[in-house]
C-alpha cells in the first residue's frame, strides 16, 4: 500500500451523507487538521457569520499546509477548491441520505449533542418540510443539483487539479478509508 499522496482535502455531499464523521476519521487517521465549514459558518444561537466573517474564517482555516475540509459552502468554493488537491465526493442514494439525516438529527436531539458555539439540534424546525430551516427541506432542494452541478464544476479547467474520489456506497468508502494509510 502506497501512503495517501494529499494533505489538502475537500470531502462534499448533501446534507447527512457523512461528511463530517468521513472528513475529522481522515484527518485524524493523516494526522491532518480537521475543518468543519458548519463550525466556521455557524455562531451561537444559531447566527449565521456575515459573507465577509465566513470567507475570513475559511482563509485562515485553510492557510495550513495540511487539512481535511467538510462542507459544501458555493460562497466558500472559490477560497477551498484552488488550494485542496483531493476532493471526496459522498454522492449516495437519496433514501439511504435520508434515512441517516433522520436518525442523526433524532440522535443529536435526544442526547442533546453540542453542535457549534452554543447550538443544539431543533427537532421541531426539521419537520416543517417547507421552510429554509428544516435539513430535510435542504436535502430535497440540493440533491439533484449536487449531482448535476458537481460533475460540471469537476470538469472546469479551473478545478483541474483536483483528484476526484466519487463513492456511491458506504461500504465503498469504508473499503477505501482502509486502504489510507498516512505519509511517514
Amino acid at each position: 500500500m502506497a501512503a495517501f499522496p494529499y494533505r489538502r482535502i475537500c470531502v462534499i455531499g448533501v446534507t447527512g451523507s457523512g461528511k463530517s464523521l468521513l472528513a475529522e476519521r481522515l484527518a485524524n487517521k493523516l494526522g491532518l487538521d480537521f475543518i468543519d465549514l458548519d463550525a466556521l459558518y455557524w455562531k451561537p444561537g444559531w447566527v449565521v457569520s456575515g459573507d465577509e466573517d465566513f470567507h475570513a474564517r475559511v482563509e485562515a482555516a485553510t492557510r495550513t499546509p495540511g487539512w481535511v475540509l467538510a462542507g459544501n459552502y458555493s460562497k466558500v468554493r472559490h477560497t477551498v477548491w484552488p488550494r485542496a488537491e483531493a476532493v471526496i465526493w459522498l454522492d449516495y442514494p437519496f433514501l439511504l441520505v435520508l434515512g441517516r439525516l433522520w436518525k442523526r438529527t433524532w440522535r443529536r436531539w435526544c442526547t442533546q449533542e453540542l453542535l457549534w458555539g452554543t447550538n443544539y439540534e431543533r427537532l421541531f424546525p426539521q419537520f416543517k418540510f417547507w421552510s429554509r430551516e428544516s435539513l430535510f427541506n435542504w436535502l430535497v432542494q440540493t440533491y439533484g443539483r449536487h449531482k448535476r452541478q458537481y460533475p460540471q464544476l469537476f470538469s472546469d479547467p479551473n478545478y483541474s487539479h483536483l483528484t476526484v474520489y466519487r463513492f456511491s456506497e458506504p461500504g465503498d468508502t469504508e473499503d477505501w478509508l482502509g486502504t489510507v494509510i498516512r505519509q511517514s
